[in-house]
């Protein structure tokens, strides 16, 4: 029997997390909810398994679904380990969905606001869902982006 759970958001570690909340707040409407965060201390070690951990950061609520949204947390910790740049068939957490009314608009909106491309805009029908338009984007980070809409 599945524990009792609510979905509560999904977290970007982020370089500079306060331009990647200005991305996702002026590119898809996403609504910022304070407070700023600025976390530390022993119980912060003890959960990311790190010495002297510290971030800080920002909640933002997701478009569509009001104030009580689940939450993308953009944190960003003061010492950073660089990896890889984040591609479509790695294990793992792959992309961000955003439905859109335009898809072309809006890559060019993400473009336009220091993010880029993956591929490029397709269509395609799903038998039994409808047809879909989609695109993989990257934010200003370069974290996967779908932008879809649905006819």
């Amino acid at each position: 029997m599945p524990i009792q759970a609510k979905y509560v958001h999904t977290n970007l570690t982020a370089r500079d997390w306060r331009r990647l909340v200005r991305f996702y707040s002026e590119v898809f409407g996403c609504v910022p909810k304070p407070p700023e965060r600025d976390l530390s201390g022993e119980w912060l070690d003890h959960l990311t398994h790190l010495s002297q951990a510290h971030l800080t950061g920002m909640h933002v609520t997701l478009p569509g679904y009001g104030p009580d949204a689940p939450t993308l947390e953009i944190f960003g910790y003061d010492r950073m380990i660089e990896g890889a740049r984040p591609v479509v068939n790695e294990p793992g957490f792959g992309h961000l969905a955003f439905l859109v009314t335009d898809v072309p608009a809006a890559l060019a909106a993400v473009v336009a606001a220091g993010g880029g491309t993956v591929g490029e805009v397709t269509t395609t029908k799903v038998e039994g869902v409808g047809t879909l338009r989609v695109v993989y984007a990257r934010d200003p980070e370069g974290n996967i982006l779908e932008l879809q809409n649905w006819s």
